[in-house]
């Protein structure tokens, strides 16, 4: 299982284990979320992560179906391309050999179906005899719960633990429970339908007598309470079924929907699309893209800002619930336990046993640097993207609280940069996208000392005083916007000045506290053409090496060069391949007019989706080279789905097609627009501008693309910009 254990006051996640089979399945709604294995079984074996979840809580550790005490033989299983059913179909092994009751394997049929909703599993199980004779058998259901906080099912050791409650077992249902240390009970209900033959605290049996043709049906429903344990009666999964297919219909049609000539681009997008949906968590201020099951399953403001940023053409209303979300939980004050300072937007928030303990940081954690100017970044993008100004007008307060933390505490020196140092040991070390210990080096290998100046940081710093300074404009506060245009101009000539690496033909990956350059060519510098802090002419040479063959391995970006010291394939953060670090450095190369490029990116992400299962992609995968009729190497802890992951495809989309909105002018723009080899044609349908829809059409040309309007709904206007 995964490990995690202090070593010199950091925080490591070690894989003491391989996942016993990568083709998990994995369901998702609302603070709810479930891993089960092909079979759908939940099992405590492999990484440990298999079970049912409540937030930070598994609060179903195991669940294993047998068929006259064996496992059954694995026929086929499925997510539903919405993600809103898991359908698994097996078959009997050779039972009760050399007996009268005797049934050869491949005569029973059985079907499982489960779906998630209102913080409970409902299963659907068929057992069809499609044999010539009469057979007598036994159904089992095992199952069990542990209660365990998802960071003990990382590997966080704890020194003591609540207490199990007593089992309460009826005539058709079990209700399991836990009494935390923080005074919490949680309780697990597992109930049957109808009712089985025996019932005991851990195992259902049912007793089946089937003709043949003769089918038989049973409904298990798990459900998570918490508090005081209720009876109340839960819907019947039909109804259950009917509500959720109802809702995932609606919640598809509520944003811009893309096709393509390409059947196999139009299966990841339709994954990426169902993942997104999935991950999106409603909350008070608007739904939220989870990052990503099993192990971020919660709000992260990087990721969560990210993602909307990505989406932002297809679906801009998930931007505004990310950033209403993030408004409301800003730092107010100092609290150097959270990584906390005035103004700061969150990391990571969490509401597990451990984290009301304080046993991890995590409950309300501010240790990131770069989430408070990608916050104010975004919300300039959104009003450029939507025109809703009077959203912005409402956390404005909070916008220029943003910037105050910038100046006033990510300067940590006064130097024009912002820089990250920890002030909990329980804390991250590195504070960044890349936030492994390790992340952060000098050439020889080095780990750079804190106060860390970032090089992607410096570029997220400039698009936000760009961006609040254009908001400020339109706010009426024209002093403070010319104040902010001069601040990102002094930044962006000190910043080429100071982290430019004649040596690597690239800006340096960050200035540590002695403000010595990490001279590593690493990923981090196409962020820097992604904000603008970047000239044109580093620009180019930084884009030329990012698709080199010491960066680029056939499939993507690798987050550092092959000829560094530290780099590894195989590692988390040095020589991996991150979806949304590519999305990212091919945004920055088509904005400097570097297109062709950023198709290179578009291309090798594409033929990676061919290769995933579902056509997911992962968090991330191993940045070995690309061989001849082989797949990328998969990352074996890697969550999948990722929200940013998933977001990807659109971001390269975009990209590509130059693609911008002016909601003022109630405009669609696209900007010397190219379309990979393996898109003849798009389709675009019910792109949204202001209160008007378009329909689009889009064909590809050797050197350009044909965009034909289709269908318009209101006032919009459709420009290509040569």
């Amino acid at each position: 299982m995964i490990q995690k254990v202090r070593l010199g006051e950091e925080w490591y996640i070690l894989a003491a284990a391989s996942p016993v089979d990568e083709r998990r399945r994995v369901l998702k709604d609302n603070e709810t979320f479930a891993v089960f294995d092909r079979f759908g079984d939940a099992q405590s074996i492999g990484l440990g992560e298999e079970g049912i979840y409540y937030g930070d809580t598994c609060f179903l550790s195991h669940l294993e179906m047998q068929i006259g005490g064996m496992r059954p033989m694995f026929l086929n299983s499925t997510v539903r391309g919405d993600n809103g059913l898991f359908v698994i179909e097996l078959m009997n092994p050779d039972l009760h050999p050399g007996t009268d009751e005797a049934i050869p394997k491949g005569v029973l049929h059985l079907f499982r179906a489960k779906l998630l909703r209102n913080n409970a599993s409902y299963e659907h199980v068929r057992i069809v005899n499609f044999g010539l004779e009469r057979i007598r058998t036994s159904l089992t259901f095992l199952f069990g719960s542990d209660f365990k906080d998802i960071f003990e099912v990382r590997g966080f050791n704890r020194t003591r633990r609540g207490v199990d409650l007593p089992p309460q077992v009826s005539v058709a249902e079990v209700l399991l429970g836990y009494r935390g240390l923080d005074e919490i009970v949680r309780h697990t209900r597992v109930e049957f339908d109808p009712a089985p033959q025996r019932l005991v605290q851990d195992q259902a049996e049912f007793q089946l007598d089937l003709a043949p043709k003769e089918e038989a049906h049973c409904y298990l429903t798990i459900g998570y309470e918490e508090g005081q344990a209720s009876a109340a009666p839960r819907p019947a999964y039909f109804e259950v079924y009917r509500r959720c297919d109802e809702e995932m219909r609606a919640r598809q049609q509520q944003r811009c929907r893309i096709s393509s000539s390409d059947p196999l681009f139009n299966s990841w997008v339709d994954r990426s699309t169902s993942d997104l949906i999935m991950l999106s968590t409603r909350l008070r201020d608007g739904e939220y893209p989870y990052a990503g099951l099993p192990w971020y399953s919660t709000t992260f403001g990087r990721d969560g800002i990210l993602t909307a940023w990505e989406m932002l053409w297809v679906e801009p209303q998930m931007a505004r619930g990310v950033l209403g979300f993030l408004a409301a939980n800003q730092a107010s004050d100092m609290d150097p336990a959270r990584d906390a300072e005035p103004g700061k937007i969150l990391h990571e928030a969490r509401n597990g046993e451990l984290a009301r303990l304080g046993e991890t940081p995590f409950r309300r954690y501010y240790g990131t640097v770069d989430a408070t100017p990608l916050f104010v970044g975004l919300a300039g993008a959104y009003h450029q993207r939507t025109g809703d100004l009077e959203f912005i007008r409402s956390i404005w307060t909070n916008i220029l609280d943003a910037l105050s933390w910038i100046d006033e505490y990510g300067d940590r020196d006064g130097d024009g940069f912002v820089e990250y140092a920890r002030h909990t040991e329980k804390g991250l070390a590195q504070q960044g996208w890349k936030d492994s210990h390790d992340s952060v080096f000098h050439h020889d290998g080095q780990l750079a000392e804190a106060p860390i100046a970032l090089c992607e940081v410096q570029g997220y710093v400039y698009d936000a005083k760009v961006q609040a300074a254009r908001l400020a404009n339109l706010l009426g506060d024209h002093e403070m916007a010319r104040r902010l245009e001069s601040a990102a101009a002094e930044l962006k000539r000190e910043f080429n000045r100071r982290f430019w690496c004649p040596e690597i033909r690239m800006y340096a990956l960050a200035l540590d506290g002695s403000k010595r350059q990490c001279a590593v060519g690493a990923s981090n510098a196409g962020h820097a053409l992604w904000s603008g802090i970047a000239t044109e002419e580093y620009a180019s040479q930084v884009a030329q090496s990012l698709v080199s063959a010491d960066f680029f391995c056939g499939w993507g970006v690798r987050t550092l060069r092959a000829d560094e010291v530290r780099y590894n394939p195989m590692a988390y953060h040095n020589g991996s391949v991150w979806p949304h670090d590519n999305a990212l450095i091919a945004a920055g190369m088509a904005r400097y007019g570097m297109t062709d490029k950023a198709l290179q990116i578009f291309t090798g992400m594409r033929e990676v989706s061919l290769y995933m299962d579902q056509h997911r992609m992962p968090e991330l995968f191993c940045g070995f080279e690309k061989r001849p009729e082989e797949g990328p190497t998969l990352y074996p802890v890697a969550c999948s789905p990722q929200a940013w992951a998933a977001a990807s495809v659109f971001y390269l989309l975009q990209a590509c097609l130059g693609l911008s909105f002016d909601a003022a002018q109630n405009r669609v723009c696209f900007r010397n627009p190219r379309l990979p080899d393996f898109l003849d044609s798009l389709s675009f349908r019910d792109l949204a501008v202001g209160n008007a829809t378009v329909d689009l059409q889009l064909q590809r040309y050797p050197h350009n693309v044909g965009i034909n309007i289709v269908r318009k709904d209101g006032n919009v206007s459709v420009v290509n910009l040569a």
